[in-house]
């Protein structure tokens, strides 16, 4: 089991890498502190999508997948919204330290969803 679950987190890391930073388009990089924003949504329903898929490849039923991925897309949403709006605020650019602390802690909030994620699926599917 601690096994099964440890090749799911690689999984879900690779797949951060891929949709965090090989996949998001200009859209998804524009306007990072605006609430309502239709890049951000495309960019937290890639992650959605493809945490589906690695749920399912690891035995996931499509209800438990389809309800811990539409709750990573609501809170990869606002992870991403409030690290933008902060270095909006903050008028922070990489050239920042603070940049690089806000973008940290996004990183650590994604990592933590995942493990989150991981305690669902075993504990209602494995």
């Amino acid at each position: 089991m601690l096994q099964t679950a440890l090749l799911l987190m690689i999984l879900l890391q690779v797949k951060h890498l891929f949709a965090d930073f090989f996949l998001q388009t200009p859209r998804m990089l524009s306007g990072r502190g605006v609430y309502l924003h239709l890049g951000r949504a495309e960019h937290a329903v890639l992650h959605a999508i493809l945490s589906f898929l690695a749920l399912m490849l690891f035995g996931a039923s499509t209800a438990c997948a389809a309800t811990l991925c539409l709750l990573e897309w609501i809170i990869h949403y606002h992870i991403d919204w409030a690290k933008g709006r902060h270095s909006e605020i903050k008028k922070y650019s990489p050239a920042d330290a603070g940049y690089w602390r806000a973008f940290g802690v996004d990183q650590l909030m994604h990592q933590i969803t995942y493990v989150a994620m991981i305690w669902a699926w075993a504990k209602y599917v494995a």
